[in-house]
């Protein structure tokens, strides 16, 4: 039997211009691993059967539910109608999924709101005293895109480096993630890789990876 459960929105905001955080009832004994995802609808006529996958930002051990999501205004869509949302109105979660979960140390690689399912990870291990000397790569248009910037940052130190695409800012890295920035950033090319963005730029990074000498085994992707 596929799991459903109806949950109340306890609060929403912004976090960036057009990224949304989601504070959520937590269903009773629902798990996750961290990394992992659901598919959400809004219980509302016409929007009850519109299923689409968000990962958890939250940890097992909190009493709510987070997800952090990109809101796209500009397609009419379920993003845009969560963006209307407000606390007292319904979601619909189902079934727990996803393939991104902590194997150990290595370097993470996000574009945009890719870096989601790297939240509750990072988060975990920041808990735990174990972030270690992992890393993340993150890219994104302009430093207005960059989600969760400070709390990266107070968990990842200098570990957390940003490359800005489409705007020149002081002090940012400003190339798109591809073989040549990998070779430059990188000299390990046996430990853990974590990748999530856009289809395009996982596919991209997985082709890089295995050029630069990266094993199948060593490179986590979202299914």
């Amino acid at each position: 039997m596929e799991e459903q459960h109806i949950v109340k929105i306890l609060s929403a905001e912004m976090v960036t211009h057009d990224v949304r955080r989601f504070k959520v009832e937590k269903p009773k004994g629902y798990k996750f691993v961290p990394g992992q995802a659901t598919e959400i609808c809004i219980n509302r006529d016409k929007w009850k059967e519109e299923r689409r996958p968000f990962t958890f930002t939250a940890l097992n051990d909190w009493d709510h539910l987070e997800f952090t999501i990109k809101i796209y205004n500009d397609r009419q869509g379920v993003t845009h109608q969560l963006g209307m949302l407000k606390p007292g109105d319904e979601l619909i979660l189902h079934d727990v999924w996803g393939a991104i979960h902590y194997k150990g140390e290595g370097t993470f690689i996000a574009g945009g709101a890719g870096v989601t399912p790297f939240i509750a990870i990072f988060r975990q291990l920041f808990k735990d005293k174990k972030i270690g000397n992992n890393k993340l790569f993150f890219s994104n248009k302009t430093v207005g895109d960059i989600i969760l910037k400070d709390e990266f940052t107070k968990m990842l130190g200098r570990n957390f480096i940003n490359t800005i695409t489409q705007e020149k800012v002081e002090g940012y890295d400003h190339r798109m993630i591809d073989e040549s920035f990998l070779k430059d950033n990188i000299r390990d090319f046996n430990q853990n890789f974590y990748i999530c963005g856009p289809d395009p730029m996982v596919q991209a990074m997985q082709k890089s990876l295995k050029n630069l000498g990266a094993a199948d085994t060593v490179v986590t992707v979202e299914m």
